[in-house]
């Protein structure tokens, strides 16, 4: 499901209503947990937050026009996804989410490289999500992105 908005509230006004709710909050917990320093903004077509060029003039290095992504959340056909940059690039991160998720959802993980899905709306981990959010600020991205990447 691809969805052209140019900012987050119009990215979540065109979702069918019944993922308004749980991408609007997901959204919220996402932007009451992130460390001072990222920015919201919608990127790829969905909501994105990123460190802005204004912190990492450098940008993503597959486009450096992009400020560097770090979190995306986006209503795809048959679930939400959210990504999460930290948990593919810190072996360790991911290792403690997937350790943690059975303690907040009686249903079985589906999760890629980055890309956790939420095939059931009524199953997100909104708490785990604020804690993941809670553990690598702007500058710990930059030095594990710059880390793995250069």
């Amino acid at each position: 499901m691809t969805i052209d908005a140019k900012t987050p509230d119009e990215y979540i006004d065109n979702l069918p209503e019944d993922r308004k709710l749980a991408v609007s909050r997901l959204r919220e917990t996402i932007k009451n947990n992130l460390p001072k320093g990222f920015e919201e903004c919608i990127n790829y077509k969905m909501i994105g937050f990123v460190v802005p060029h204004s912190v990492y003039p450098d940008g993503y290095h597959v486009d450096p026009e992009l400020p560097l992504p770090f979190i995306n959340i986006a209503s795809q056909k048959n679930y939400i996804a959210f990504y999460h940059s930290g948990s593919y690039a810190k072996p360790q991160l991911h290792d403690w989410f997937v350790s943690e998720y059975p303690k907040h959802v009686s249903t079985k993980l589906d999760m890629g490289k980055s890309c956790i899905r939420f095939k059931n709306i009524n199953n997100i981990p909104y708490d785990l999500i604020a804690k993941l959010c809670r553990k690598i600020t702007p500058q710990q991205w930059i030095e594990l992105y710059e880390k793995n990447t250069k």
